[in-house]
């Protein structure tokens, strides 16, 4: 409902009296019933660089809802950090996560019945989080990327978060020496701000830029530069307009939308991470999309920007660029935009994108011209056969040939793998299996980023294969598949899989395949038991109950009734 209709809600009926009473407590002014009521849910916290910076945004976002003459309820959101969590048990609360903060801003924007929402947040389930929120709210809302961190320095090299995991590899392996490793830990993140490649964080608020959902280049903003607060700022009064206007999240959030955001995604060489949450995305907003989607999507777009992980430059690199919207503008002039999609400003994508140049600019290499991309295709390549036959998703950039056929090394969790890569026990050759590390069998599909920069580390990230039915860091980089579905927990044939069988891979035929006569599987499968559940209370437990399968989105709300 619109928001004069919404807010009169505190002041009218039975409970006007007290209602009104609890507003008073605060501070407000009579004058102050008649304003919108826009909530701002601020992920600020100490846990992670990624939000650490977030406060100063909420406070420019209350200031700037003040001056357009309407109340702002603040509120907080969780966050996990992926990367102090990673490799550890407390990974499998990072996407349980996702589904606690968009459980979280529901909970406060509908029960406290808010006329519009800005969604602030920093690391990795932040924002597809804070976006399923806005799309089953459907009060007009914009979201508020914290912004990207500045790379890290040494020795003449750009460093990320994935120069630390994979200097562990380098360490161990003797390549690098202890002096070295230190400074890198110490110098790969020099402050506030999310993860600096085109990791997850980044392929989201990145993607939300071309979903209509975030101010055009907000997404590729340091965290600790002005125009960020600036942004922030604008942002706010943005909103302001949509709720005046009513306009609301999936007026924006369409099927054409969400294929503006994976070509945007393709583009970039984006997340794996991607896949999984727009899946959720999308079936908060109630639009049709399936993990075949992005296949269609990937074989027509290609890939413009040499970015990290397998590239060179990091977000601030394409800022200075000329930001997504070069991006987007490229792709729109090429037939791979919709420029017609509706964005948050009231205005369309077209319309939006009108005064960007047709072409990057000349003298950087960072967003490459049409005609010359860095892949003919884009990299997040839909594997299927009979080891995924729901589909599972494989990074294929980076790679001088993605097709490996080679003996399966089997664990049945990312410790037990990676105690194997650290002790030298994976060879050239080998395809290294992790499974029961699924939504329901980890719980919470941990992200396998120490094992794969261990591989890289160790220098076999050319020669190993990995799969898992669990997930990977947008950091992540290699001849690796993840998503596997249905998963081992399940009896997906990632169950069946015996050591030494032979594992094929193959980007090209979209090929994942257990070489192994369907005879045998089935005499397999009918000795497999499922494994008793690793947690039998709490939210781990809940979340093991309630997920769906990855290839629709490791969703918790799927058809409950």
């Amino acid at each position: 409902m619109p928001y004069n209709e919404r807010s009169k809600h505190v002041t009218q009926g039975v409970a006007r009296s007290a209602n009104r009473a609890m507003y008073y407590a605060m501070g407000y002014k009579d004058a102050d019933f008649d304003k919108p009521m826009i909530g701002v849910a601020n992920a600020h916290s100490t846990i992670t660089p990624c939000n650490s910076g977030l406060q100063r945004l909420a406070d420019a976002a209350v200031a700037e809802i003040a001056r357009c003459n309407a109340n702002a309820q603040v509120f907080g959101t969780p966050t996990v950090s992926d990367g102090i969590a990673m490799g550890t048990e407390g990974m499998k609360y990072s996407l349980v996560s996702r589904e606690v903060i968009a459980d979280c801003i529901e909970t406060c924007v509908n029960g406290q019945w808010m006329d519009g929402v800005v969604v602030i947040g920093g690391c990795d389930k932040n924002m597809p989080g804070g976006v399923m929120a806005i799309a089953r709210c459907n009060v007009p809302a914009i979201f508020v990327y914290g912004g990207t961190v500045k790379p890290g320095h040494y020795k003449g090299k750009d460093l990320t978060i994935v120069s630390a995991f994979e200097a562990v590899g380098e360490f161990t392996a003797g390549r690098l020496n202890e002096t070295d490793f230190k400074e890198i830990e110490r110098r790969c993140i020099p402050g506030s701000g999310s993860c600096g490649g085109m990791y997850t964080a980044n392929t989201m608020s990145s993607s939300f830029e071309a979903l209509g959902m975030s101010l055009l280049y907000s997404s590729t903003q340091a965290n600790p530069d002005q125009e960020k607060v600036d942004s922030t700022a604008e942002a706010a009064r943005v909103l302001i307009d949509a709720v005046k206007n009513n306009l609301r999240p999936r007026d924006i959030i369409t099927r054409k939308s969400i294929e503006n955001a994976i070509s945007l995604v393709m583009a970039v060489g984006g997340s794996t991470n991607a896949v999984l949450h727009y899946l959720a995305i999308a079936a908060a907003a109630g639009v049709e999309w399936t993990i075949d989607d992005f296949e269609r999507i990937r074989r027509k777009v290609p890939v413009l920007c040499d970015l990290k992980p397998s590239g060179r430059y990091v977000a601030t690199d394409v800022h200075a660029a000329g930001g997504i919207p070069q991006v987007l503008k490229t792709l729109l002039v090429n037939g791979l935009l919709h420029g017609d999609c509706m964005t948050i400003t009231g205005k369309t994508m077209a319309e939006m994108l009108a005064d960007v140049p047709a072409e990057p600019r000349a003298g950087q290499d960072v967003i490459r011209p049409f005609a010359k991309p860095m892949y003919a295709q884009g990299h997040l390549a839909i594997l299927k056969g009979n080891l995924a036959p729901e589909g599972c998703v494989a990074k294929v950039t980076g790679l001088k040939n993605p097709v490996i056929t080679g003996p399966a090394r089997v664990f049945d969790s990312e410790e037990a793998a990676m105690e194997a890569i650290l002790a030298d026990r994976i060879k050239a050759g080998d395809v290294v299996v992790i499974r029961y590390e699924g939504p329901k069998g980890g719980p919470g599909m941990r992200e396998m980023l120490s094992p794969t920069s261990a591989i890289i580390g160790k220098g076999l990230g050319e020669s190993v294969g990995l799969i898992t039915d669990g997930r990977f860091s947008g950091g992540t980089w290699g001849m690796v598949v993840g998503h596997v579905a249905p998963e081992a927990f399940v009896g997906g044939n990632i169950a069946l899989i015996k050591e030494g069988d032979p594992i094929t891979i193959d980007a090209h035929k979209l090929l994942l395949q257990l070489n192994v006569p369907d005879e045998e599987l089935a005499r397999r499968r009918a000795a497999w038991k499922q494994p008793a559940p690793r947690y039998t209370k709490g939210v781990l437990a809940k979340f093991a109950k309630l997920v769906s399968t990855a290839s629709k989105g490791a969703i918790t709300d799927e058809k409950l009734f």
